[in-house]
């Protein structure tokens, strides 16, 4: 099942949340990116706030060249950079992956430069997402 909302889509997927990961992983390389941050939402809920929380992780995935090209476009577009994928357990069962939509969010920018690259990247984070549904 995939879903949208203003500033992401995300897709369930039936397989185990370790699996889900390393294929997420697999599939952004193929398109281009690599994952330059890892922030693991549950050990920190666990250390800082001693609560439990489902296995959740913030990957920050970049593709050099589309961040180059938009750095190049409007410096400050660090601060909307990485794209962030969340790969989440579900209770119920698999996982859930979810994608930042670069269209969105670098829309926030008036820049008409940033706009066919934030299409390239939202294409190439939809096919990771068509791919792990299939």
């Amino acid at each position: 099942m995939s879903t949208t909302n203003a500033f992401g889509f995300s897709v369930d997927v039936p397989i185990a949340y370790e699996e889900a990961d390393s294929r997420v992983r697999e599939l952004l390389k193929a398109e281009g990116f690599g994952v330059l941050t890892e922030i693991d939402v549950r050990a920190t809920l666990r250390e800082k706030l001693d609560v439990e929380f489902p296995r959740y992780e913030i990957l920050g995935a970049c593709n050099p060249p589309l961040a180059h090209r938009a750095l190049q476009a409007y410096p400050d577009v660090g601060l909307l950079l990485p794209c962030n994928v969340v790969v989440a357990e579900r209770a119920e069962g698999g996982s859930r992956v979810s994608f930042m939509d670069p269209v969105a969010i670098l829309g926030l920018v008036d820049n008409p430069a940033l706009a066919p690259i934030a299409a390239d990247a939202a294409e190439r984070l939809r096919r990771v997402a068509a791919a792990l549904e299939s």
